[in-house]
């Protein structure tokens, strides 16, 4: 269980796609030939189709096998309180991290990405409907938009 932990964690920092969204994937939501997983339902009511790196197909093939229908095992509570239990023990050695929730990975993500897409690009990835409240991740400062003219 605590891999699939593991594997959903890395998922989420790879594609911006909140615990709920990663725990409830099914096979037939992936598509490894197109890059691709359909979230059927986000949080918003919408069905998206959010784009994966290499490193999340590779994420993903490492959980083949494991169930026929569903990608992760565990649920989304099941995730968190995991989660949670390896924070606190990581945090012996690492005390940075005692203050880290699952959810952060989203906001990490997020603004790795904003480096590569357009907000326009970002907002329909991770499935916000006002661009403006995708401006908070774009911290470009004036030398790197100059190297951009």
């Amino acid at each position: 269980m605590s891999q699939q932990i593991a594997v959903a964690f890395l998922l989420a920092l790879e594609s911006a796609m909140r615990a709920g969204e990663i725990t409830g994937l099914t096979w037939s939501d992936v598509n490894f030939e197109g890059r691709f997983v359909t979230i059927p339902r986000s949080k918003n009511g919408d069905s998206r189709q959010v784009p994966l790196s290499g490193r999340a197909v590779e994420l993903l093939r490492m959980l083949e096998g494991i169930d026929p229908a569903k990608c992760f095992t565990v649920t989304a509570a099941s995730l968190d309180a995991l989660f949670r239990k390896a924070r606190k023990r990581a945090a012996i050695s690492l005390p940075e991290i005692s203050t880290l929730h699952f959810h952060d990975t989203r906001h990490e993500a997020i603004t790795q990405l904003s480096k590569k897409l357009t907000v326009i690009q970002l907002a329909r990835m991770v499935g916000h409907r006002d661009l403006k409240s995708l401006m908070i991740y774009y911290n470009e400062t004036a030398t790197e938009l100059a190297a951009l003219l």
